[in-house]
């Protein structure tokens, strides 16, 4: 069918909804059903196509148009729409055009509109970049004209229905068991674990299967700018989630908020989604007041730089000497697992690093490492081979013995 027809059905389709405030979707679907017999150019049309444009209309009123249709593919990891160029979607790691795509921009901005909006949150001229989720919790970003040159960009990162633990995680080949299972002995022992990579490298699905690992019966609180993480079997569990200014440039609940009410709460756990500013300051202060066992995120190409940014982020609003920064890093961080994707899509844990202290005499924070990824070559798919090899035996060993456990 095309644009025009399809737009005048919807057109008469809302004007018959118009005296409804609140309305079911099964009454929707009925009045479509109710739209389509009334409209007799139709008629010739086969079943299979009038059920498609039926969905089609409902999903352009009570969902989000043709993005539903992909929503709904659970191969399909990120869905990026570049304005009305085009809609681009990545399945098994490959990014592929879609056939499909958006006719106008007015239409688009009305879908922009439609997210924000269930997430109490606004985008606009003034405000023309936005993060909001979904409602299964997919992660979004909006940025609208005049930023966007070629009209209103959407992405959307999809996370799975339920959480991936680590066995899956072993399955895939994405780290070996017996690295699994030493980290599995070092969370039950309140190390404190910094998860690094760079973007889509799946940072935040390491940080929910080890999360796993926590003992079912701790307090755990989550603090994400926008809410992702998926701990499962908890029932003493509090999450929270920042929130931006409102229009006036106020009320706004930064992460560094929500830390500090944490300390308040009576925490187990901290479990911070991702590290981004200055923040890190604020978290370094937990793990370093009895806060054991905390778990976060960080963008970095390489453990050694995650330590750097970790540095700079806590300096942006401190002024503090940079060896006092190292102190706090090399006394409250324990361990920095390093996840990166390789040219053929995989992810895999590619670098465990153990900090093991401060020191005084050269200024810096001495570190080793534990495991290393290193590739052994490439298969006839074209898959890369390798292993993670063990290079140092775990030398910081005082809360295993503290927790009663052994390696």
């Amino acid at each position: 069918m095309n644009e025009e027809k399809f737009r005048m059905l919807r057109e008469r389709l809302l004007e018959s909804l118009e005296e409804y405030r609140e309305i079911g979707d099964q009454e929707i679907y009925r009045r479509i059903d109710e739209l389509l017999l009334d409209d007799s150019v139709e008629h010739y049309m086969r079943l299979a196509e009038r059920y498609a444009l039926r969905k089609e209309l409902f999903n352009s009123i009570r969902r989000l148009d043709i993005l539903q249709e992909l929503l709904e593919d659970d191969t399909i990891t990120e869905i990026m729409v570049n304005g009305t160029d085009g809609i681009f979607i990545e399945r098994g790691g490959r990014l592929t055009r879609w056939e499909k795509r958006f006719g106008s921009a007015e239409k688009l901005q009305d879908i922009a509109q439609q997210i924000v909006g269930r997430c109490n949150r606004i985008v606009n001229e003034s405000v023309p970049i936005v993060d909001a989720r979904l409602e299964h919790g997919e992660r979004v970003n909006i940025v609208m004209p005049p930023v966007a040159l070629n009209g209103p960009v959407i992405t959307i990162r999809r996370f799975p229905n339920r959480a991936i633990r680590m066995e899956q995680l072993i399955h895939w080949g994405s780290i070996p068991a017996e690295v699994a299972s030493l980290l599995r002995l070092l969370v039950c022992a309140r190390y404190n674990i910094f998860i690094s990579g760079g973007t889509g490298s799946g940072k935040t699905t390491f940080l929910n299967a080890l999360s796993d690992f926590i003992p079912k019966d701790e307090r755990i609180i989550t603090i994400e700018d926008n809410a992702e993480l998926q701990i499962q079997g908890v029932t003493n569990l509090v999450r929270l989630e920042a929130r931006n200014a409102n229009t006036e440039g106020k009320l706004a609940i930064t992460i560094r908020d929500l830390i500090r009410a944490s300390l308040r709460m009576r925490p187990d756990r901290i479990l911070i989604g991702e590290i981004r500013g200055a923040e890190a300051i604020d978290l370094l202060q937990a793990l370093n007041t009895g806060h054991d066992g905390s778990l976060s995120t960080g963008h970095a190409n390489t453990p050694q730089d995650m330590l750097s940014r970790i540095e700079t982020m806590a300096l942006m609003d401190f002024d503090m000497p940079l060896a006092a920064i190292r102190r706090q890093i090399a006394s409250g961080i324990d361990l920095i697992v390093h996840l990166g994707r390789l040219r053929d899509k995989t992810r895999k844990v590619l670098q465990i690093l153990e900090i093991l202290g401060y020191d005084p005499q050269l200024g810096e924070i001495r570190t080793q490492v534990l495991y290393e990824f290193v590739e052994e070559g490439v298969d006839a798919c074209g898959k890369v081979c390798g292993r993670l090899v063990a290079r140092e035996a775990l030398r910081r060993r005082e809360k295993l013995e503290r927790a009663g456990l052994q390696l």
